[in-house]
């Protein structure tokens, strides 16, 4: 037996140098409308952009008709904030591939943990809390209170949710709770995939006060008993337990599923089977032909 070799080619995903190119050389994909002006994500690069410059640089493909022209696939509002800022010219990242998808549907928010080791790390290296507060268009509270963020979290705690997009406000109520506590709330948020605030509140609730710090006092919910929220909590948890087993088994049980109906359906084809089972277990064929009328409907 002979192996035949052959080489591949491995085509780079994109040009090696930045190319500098003219707004108006490049068509963006869609219209960023006046909505999406006034969020405060496009406030964010804004301020970012005015303070630091633009630290990411758009992305762009040739367009295979003309080859002046060029596509935005990725960076359409730092696109739309260098135009209100009468830029003419900007330094751009030229993709091989003219597929969008690979940009657009494909991000990974950053953390709120992540975030707070970044914030930092830049007044680490110098950076006042004014400019940086000005970059991220938030005022000097809110950053001294992301920098704060792990303060009276335990380790473990923070470590579980250190990949996890949760809201400050929910710190602030793992704060109230003492560590072994802070520990099985990270638990039941990661479980539950929750991270909101009123969840991170009815766990609170939920706490026994020998296990929250001293002088806090969670928010009591009218009607609920605090063994009820408890309850709820628990089963909640099981419930959660119990559908990640059946996700777990879900590929294996449908495989053996497809592989008996198959058998059965030889079964109910062959004659002498037929034959028989209408003679001495008719309550079976009914429920047979049930099971082999879906076969074709499968997907």
């Amino acid at each position: 037996m002979t192996r035949q070799n052959s080489e591949q080619t491995i085509v780079a995903a994109f040009e090696r140098e930045l190319l500098p190119l003219t707004l108006s050389q490049i068509a963006p994909l869609y219209l960023v409308t006046p909505q999406t002006k006034a969020t405060v994500k496009y406030a964010q690069i804004a301020a970012s952009i005015c303070e630091i410059g633009l630290v990411e640089p758009i992305v762009v493909a040739r367009d295979r008709d003309n080859p002046n022209m060029y596509t935005l696939l990725d960076g359409h509002l730092r696109y739309e904030v260098l135009k209100a800022n009468g830029r003419v010219t900007t330094s751009c990242i030229v993709s091989t591939d003219d597929e969008a998808f690979t940009y657009n549907k494909r991000i990974s928010r950053l953390a709120t943990i992540q975030e707070h080791k970044m914030v930092l790390r830049a007044l680490t290296l110098g950076v006042s809390e004014e400019r940086l507060a000005n970059a991220l268009n938030i005022n000097i509270k809110t950053l001294q209170e992301k920098r704060r963020l792990l303060d009276g979290i335990c380790d473990e705690a923070a470590e579980l949710l250190k990949d996890k997009q949760i809201a400050l406000t929910s710190f602030r109520i793992l704060r109230k709770m003492k560590p072994m506590r802070q520990i099985e709330a990270a638990q039941l948020m990661v479980t539950m995939n929750k991270y909101t605030i009123n969840y991170a509140r009815s766990l609170l609730a939920a706490t026994p006060d020998n296990q929250l710090i001293a002088g806090a006092s969670p928010k009591r919910f009218k009607g609920i008993s605090r063994e009820q929220i408890t309850l709820m909590e628990r089963e909640s948890a099981n419930l959660e337990r119990q559908m990640r087993l059946v996700e777990d088994s879900y590929g294996v049980d449908h495989l053996d599923l497809v592989l008996a109906r198959g058998y059965i359906s030889r079964l109910v084809r062959n004659e002498r089977v037929l034959k028989y089972l209408a003679l001495h277990h008719k309550e079976y064929l009914p429920e047979f032909e049930k099971i082999t009328e879906t076969e074709n409907v499968t997907p």
